[in-house]
């Protein structure tokens, strides 16, 4: 069974799990609205280290892709492709959409509220994707279920590991351009 360390930081929250086969060796969560950048490589080093292993056990790395905060997304996608060059294995990219249907039957909609009166959206059966995922006007009127790190690393295995890990963004960034014109370069 390959030994697989997953995690996400595409919502208020630093979360990571180290999956065998059926087995969660370990798993952590914080509720973080910030900071994850910082918080996110001494998580997976204590991960490691209280399930008595290190990096060179591993042998896939799983990582949430979004949709969701624009920097946590970067955040966890950019670690995961750096472990993964530096470490020599393969990195797969986990949409939460897949992590939150993994294991259920019949019909499902996962729904995570986009903010702005807007909602992520992806219609699933028996755990696979029937349709793109979306954005669309609305509310989603339940809270957001919090991402399980063990279906990250659940639903990578056995994914295309040729692909590097992408942000799976459905709407633009918040950030705008600056209005002042670029400085001109001198010869």
């Amino acid at each position: 069974m390959p030994l697989v360390l997953s995690f996400d930081t595409a919502a208020a929250h630093c979360a990571a799990a180290l999956v065998s086969g059926d087995q969660i060796l370990a798993t952590m969560s914080e509720p973080l609205s910030k900071g994850q950048a910082e918080r996110l490589i001494p998580m997976l080093e204590e991960l490691l280290t209280g399930a008595g292993k290190n990096w060179a056990d591993l042998d896939l790395i799983a990582v949430g892709i979004g949709p969701g905060n624009f920097t946590g997304v970067r955040i966890s996608v950019s670690a995961a492709r750096g472990l993964s060059l530096s470490l020599g294995i393969p990195t797969v990219g986990v949409s939460v959409f897949e992590a939150l249907a993994y294991g259920t039957i019949g019909f499902v909609k996962v729904k995570r509220d986009a903010r702005r009166g807007m909602v992520f959206t992806q219609e699933f059966e028996d755990g696979s994707a029937i349709g793109e995922p979306m954005l669309y006007e609305g509310t989603a009127l339940e809270a957001d279920a919090i991402v399980d790190p063990a279906n990250l690393a659940r639903c990578a295995v056995g994914k295309d590991t040729g692909i590097p890990p992408a942000p799976l963004y459905l709407r633009s960034a918040d950030a705008a351009l600056p209005s002042d014109p670029p400085p001109q370069i001198l010869a």
